[in-house]
This record gives structure tokens, sequence and C-alpha cells, in this order.
């Protein structure tokens, strides 16, 4: 048994970790692994040349480096299907809820910064769903889902871009800066539960810190929207959130784009 670890610098939270599990699930000669997000870290227990391993990695565009490849006494565990099963969907019912949330009063408060933050949900919601096809489900089926995913997000992702340059241009009411701070603030708690169950569930395999949750692109997004509310409020703009907003819809588009290179 070979144990190999890889930096991967762009793989900052349990989205990509899902992403990189379902990418190295159909390799035979894995046969466990170890994720560090704090540290942007991955042991890869295998047999066999690593070499197939970093090519596959180098396909999802998380800036992936091969560090040392040594000898290990590595234990292949019983099956844990089930437990991830039972986490997985409750990442995923969590994060769909907070989507339609989100979306809903993003509406009704006519603020960007809570749309875009939805369709980060979605994203997440997405790579959990694929997760979970994954385990029971056949290659094919995987891709076909991951594909209308990716394309939807990107679709998703323009239109997004469309209406935030239209209120850029026009004249737009100020959206409800306590609304984005309260809904913000929420999905801020959802997001940290959920990253606080993914920890807890690793079992022996988990070295990760509590610290990674604080580095996690949902919660760096939730904070955002909490301090555009807040400019927006401070400076009677809107700008401040069409800003987030923009920022938060070029995030959706770069998942998009990972998970269509996933159905390749």
């Amino acid at each position: 048994m070979e144990k190999t670890i890889f930096n991967i610098t762009k793989m900052d939270c349990p989205s990509e970790e899902q992403l990189i599990r379902m990418k190295l699930q159909d390799f035979d000669t894995v046969k466990g692994l170890e994720f560090d997000i704090a540290n942007r870290k991955l042991d890869v227990y295998h047999n066999g040349n690593p070499e197939p391993i970093f090519l596959a990695l180098g396909t999802l565009n998380l800036n992936t480096t091969l560090v040392s490849t040594e000898k290990s006494n590595f234990v292949v565990e019983t099956d844990t299907s089930n437990k991830q099963r039972k986490l997985l969907w409750i990442v995923l019912i969590i994060n769909f809820l907070f989507f339609g949330l989100e979306m809903l009063f993003g509406i009704f408060s006519g603020s960007m910064g809570l749309i875009a933050d939805s369709l980060d949900m979605l994203a997440d919601s997405v790579v959990y769903a694929l997760a979970l096809i994954a385990v029971g489900g056949t290659i094919a089926l995987k891709n076909n889902i991951a594909r209308f995913a990716g394309y939807f997000q990107v679709l998703l992702a323009i239109v997004g871009f469309v209406e935030v340059i239209r209120r850029f241009m026009g004249i737009e009411a100020m959206p409800d800066f306590k609304t984005m701070i309260v809904v913000s603030v929420l999905a801020l708690i959802a997001n940290v539960f959920c990253l606080y169950l993914l920890q807890k569930n690793k079992s022996k395999e988990a070295h990760m810190q509590a610290s990674m949750i604080f580095t996690s692109n949902d919660v760096i997004i939730n904070s955002g929207v909490i301090v555009a509310g807040l400019l927006v409020n401070w400076l009677n703009s809107s700008y401040p959130d069409l800003i987030i907003g923009a920022i938060v819809f070029v995030i959706v588009a770069r998942g998009a784009y990972r998970i269509l290179k996933l159905a390749k």
C-alpha cells in the first residue's frame, strides 16, 4: 500500500471534497482518502502508480500538486456508506431549504446578494445530491445529472449577471438591508452547522480543526452579504448589494464549470 500526499490549493470547503471523492470513486487502486481542508491537503492510500490519480485530480482545476509518495500500513475499514448517506441527506436538505429561503426573501427584499447566495446554496445542494447518486447509481447516470446541473447553474449565473448589469444601469429601489442581514445570519449559522456535521462524522480519518469552518467559501459569502447589507444602510446605496451579488455569481459559475468537468 502506498500513501501519496497531494496539495490542493483551491480545496477550501466540503463541496470540493465531494467533487474529489466522486472523481476518484471509480479507481480500483484507491483504498482510502484523508482530507485536511484547513491545510489544503489530501492523503490518498492506493496501490500502484499515483500518476493516474494525479492526472484525474488535475482535471478538476483545483491547482493540485503531488507532494510525496511513501509506503503505508493503512488498513481498509468496513464500509460506512449508510452513515455517509445519512450525513449527505442532512446537509443536502439544509442547503436546499436555505436555497429556497434566500431566493424567496431575496426577491421580496430586492437583494441581488441574497439571490446570488441562494444559488450558491443550490450549487452545494447539487454537489451533495450527486454524491448521493454516486453511492448507488451508475456512472452514466451520475454524469448525465452532473451535466444537466452544470448547464443549469451556468444559465442561472448568466441570468444573474444580466440582472446585476440592468440594475447598475437603471434606477432601482433600495434593497431591504434588515432582511439581507437577518437571512444571511441564518444562512451563516446553517453553513457552520453543516461543516460541523461533516467534521464530526469523519470518524478516525478526520484530523481537520474547527478553524476550517471559517475558511470555507460559503461562510465568506454569507459574511459578505451581511457586510453588504450594512453598507447599503450606511451609504444609502444599492451598489454594495449589486457588487456582492456579482461576486457570488462568479463563484456559482466557477462551481458549474467544475461540475461540467466532472461529467466528462
